[in-house]
């Protein structure tokens, strides 16, 4: 692994691997448990493949129970455990740990109940996002929330980091669209969070686990809601000479109380690599291209496309192109869903961000990541939800160079303190992991994330889920709020500071 700062690996539990194999493989009989080298290589990493690591085992239930026991027994063993789904993860969250037992989510990939009257699905948490709307289109509905990587991405993952997709400006994130869980406790209790109900009694435990990151709870069930799709949808791909000018169309439309299906906006560099990719029209004599998307019944998206026509010459567009049928409309989108791997035929490798501003910063955001691409000899390219202010920077850069992936974590970190600094947060949907848990502190003063840290133990008091993601320092929760340096010595030197 590189030189990202880990928690130290326990040298207990690294010198009784062999029995932690030998008890978990009478858990999961089989083929569920992967103990070989080789056979691990597949799993030492998330999307964030810069950052690798072999775990030290890893296991995939197939059961509720057989979550439930390896949980407790780890519990009992003081064993860390690594959650994972489908591994799209871009922030590390699924980075395992050389001393922890890495929990693959894989095999729950049934869909257990479609209810079409009340318009749910119930899934197992190694169901792909896409595999929700196949299931339910015949019948005219779809799942809402549509990452990039929702061919493949699961729904539990997908509850993990709360993932978006180019609709979630009008029909909301992942936390918008669960109804409801099943999770399991690192102690191995089996609990239910919410429903098919809209307005669960209680405390919100389900908004506390939607994004939580792997660090309270396995989630091995999910309920949530499917929407019937609109009457008609149509979108309008509109060039501009400029990416401040793209912005500021993007701010006018919202302003307009105009709220698109999708709204999302790519600049020169990804406008081409997509166009040589997909082949879907993109003009490319423009330095920024919007994709908006209106949906609802016909006459309503008629007026809505004339308003947006308008605002988008007012800002000096340079073209506008309609969709005329629903495969030219996809056709449309095909580019934008295809950027990520198209941007990756123009660079050995490439760093993705994510961080979410105001909408009305956009113009200066974008006018400050092309000052520090020019202070850092990379190139950017921008392809991100124009409509919440969630950008996608990808800085492209050359691994092989010696010093270049750290120009660009470096590119990457200064992109988020910008975003922050505008007002923005540290991430939109791909989470903190551990890409970003070492800036939590440009946005969370300690006070701040000690009661985040309470959160965490009151679910995992002894640290074994996830650790090393997110919080910038490891703390014992019995500790917790009595740290501090007297005259030059921290308390508890043992403990882990990144």
């Amino acid at each position: 692994m590189t030189g990202l700062a880990m928690p130290k690996p326990d040298a207990a539990t690294l010198g009784r691997r062999a029995k932690i194999v030998a008890d978990l493989a009478l858990v999961v009989p089989g083929e569920g448990v992967v103990d070989t080298v080789t056979e691990m290589r597949a799993f030492e990493s998330d999307g964030l493949t810069a950052y690798r690591q072999l775990p030290l085992v890893v296991v995939l239930p197939e059961t509720v129970a057989q979550v439930s026991r390896i949980l407790k027994y780890c519990n009992e063993h003081n064993i860390r455990v690594v959650p994972r789904g489908s591994g799209t993860s871009l922030s590390g969250g699924a980075l395992p740990l050389e001393d922890a037992v890495l929990l693959v989510m894989s095999r729950f990939n049934r869909i257990l109940e479609i209810d079409f009257p009340n318009r749910t699905v119930v899934a197992q948490p190694g169901v792909t996002n896409l595999g929700i709307t196949h299931a339910v289109d015949q019948e005219g509905f779809y799942y809402a929330p549509d990452p990039s990587s929702q061919i493949a991405c699961s729904i539990g993952g997908n509850v993990a980091e709360n993932s978006g997709g180019v609709h979630c400006l009008k029909y909301g994130l992942t936390t918008n669209n669960v109804l409801g869980i099943e999770m399991v406790l690192m102690d191995g209790d089996v609990v239910r969070l919410g429903g098919r109900h809209l307005d669960p009694e209680g405390y919100d435990l389900l908004g506390v686990m939607t994004g939580s990151e792997g660090l309270l709870g396995v989630v091995t069930e999910v309920t949530v809601r499917i929407l019937k799709k609109p009457e008609t949808a149509r979108a309008l791909l509109i060039g501009f000479p400029t990416s401040e000018q793209g912005g500021q169309c993007v701010a006018d439309i919202i302003g307009a109380g105009i709220i698109p299906g999708g709204m999302e906006m790519m600049d020169r560099p990804a406008i081409h690599a997509a166009e040589d990719f997909v082949h879907a029209g993109y003009p490319l004599d423009c330095e920024a291209l919007l994709i908006v998307e209106l949906d609802g019944p016909g006459v309503e998206v008629d007026h809505l496309i004339g308003l947006v026509e308008k605002i988008a010459v007012d800002n000096g567009s340079t073209t506008c192109r309609i969709s005329q049928s629903e495969q030219e409309r996809l056709t449309f989108w095909a580019g934008r869903k295809a950027a990520f791997p198209a941007v990756g035929r123009i660079s050995p490798d490439y760093y993705c961000m994510d961080g979410t501003i105001p909408r009305k910063e956009l113009p200066r955001v974008l006018a400050g990541m092309r000052e520090l691409s020019q202070q850092y000899g990379l190139r950017v390219a921008n392809v991100f939800h124009a409509g919440d202010g969630n950008l996608h920077p990808l800085i492209l850069y050359d691994a092989n160079v010696e010093g270049e992936l750290d120009k660009a974590e470096a590119f990457g970190a200064d992109i988020l303190r910008l975003c922050v600094r505008v007002g923005g947060v540290l991430t939109g949907e791909h989470g903190v992991g551990v890409e970003k848990r070492d800036l939590m502190p440009e946005m969370f003063n300690q006070v701040d994330l000690d009661q985040q840290m309470r959160v965490k133990c009151a679910f995992d008091p002894n640290h074994l889920l996830n650790p090393g993601k997110v919080f910038p320092q490891l703390r014992r929760c019995a500790e917790l709020g009595r740290m501090h340096v007297h005259r030059g010595q921290v308390a508890f030197p043992d403990i882990p500071r990144f």
